[in-house]
């Protein structure tokens, strides 16, 4: 190699850690420049990280304490302990594990609780559970009237077999067609319509 050929190569490279030098000068000045915000933001991301973490623990031990409840409450029903916790724990399924037992039990009482549940779907299965045991025909009726009803088309049946017990066929039979073709209750509404409603 050539004398000038090593100087250009010595240039280059003085060059590049010139470079180099330059840009972490203008690290160290950002970084002190914004050394408290950027501690700031990496404490606040930890925090966060650590709160999230936390929070999932805390949730999966309730969870796990929830469910623990209901196991023991499924094996000893009047274990209170059991119930106690599980109200605590899990207010939702606290909510479902009474329905279960009132409608097992024709609890009525706790059935007419229910119907205030925050939960749509409790509060919509209690109030056609009770309208059931009370075997009330206005009830039942204004439930068929209710938007999204989970139970509507059983609703229906229910009150064509209360007017099939009254003598009110003609009833009946409206109350019977307005079971949708793609209800599961279809086949046995129109079986009742066929067999049990007489004109």
């Amino acid at each position: 190699m050539s004398i000038k050929e090593n100087i250009q190569t010595l240039k280059d490279e003085l060059n590049s850690e010139e470079k180099l030098f330059e840009s972490a000068l203008r690290t160290e000045r950002f970084v002190k420049k914004y050394q408290k915000p950027l501690m700031g933001s990496v404490i606040s991301l930890l925090l966060i990280v650590g709160g999230a973490i936390g929070y999932q623990a805390y949730d999966n031990a309730r969870v796990e304490s929830s469910n623990a409840a209901l196991n023991t409450l499924l094996a000893h029903p009047i274990d209170k302990n059991a119930l106690n916790t599980l109200e605590n724990k899990n207010a939702k399924l606290y909510e479902l594990y009474t329905l279960s037992k009132a409608i097992r039990e024709s609890d009525i009482k706790s059935l007419e609780l229910l119907q205030k549940s925050q939960s749509p779907e409790i509060a919509d299965m209690a109030t056609y559970e009770t309208a059931v045991l009370k075997a009330e025909y206005s009830a039942l009726e204004n439930y068929t009237k209710k938007q999204g009803g989970m139970y509507q088309d059983m609703a229906l049946l229910e009150t064509a077999v209360m007017l099939i017990q009254k003598g009110d066929t003609k009833s009946a039979q409206n109350q019977l067609a307005s079971i949708k073709e793609d209800s599961v209750i279809y086949p046995t509404a129109q079986m009742l319509s066929h067999f049990g409603v007489k004109q």
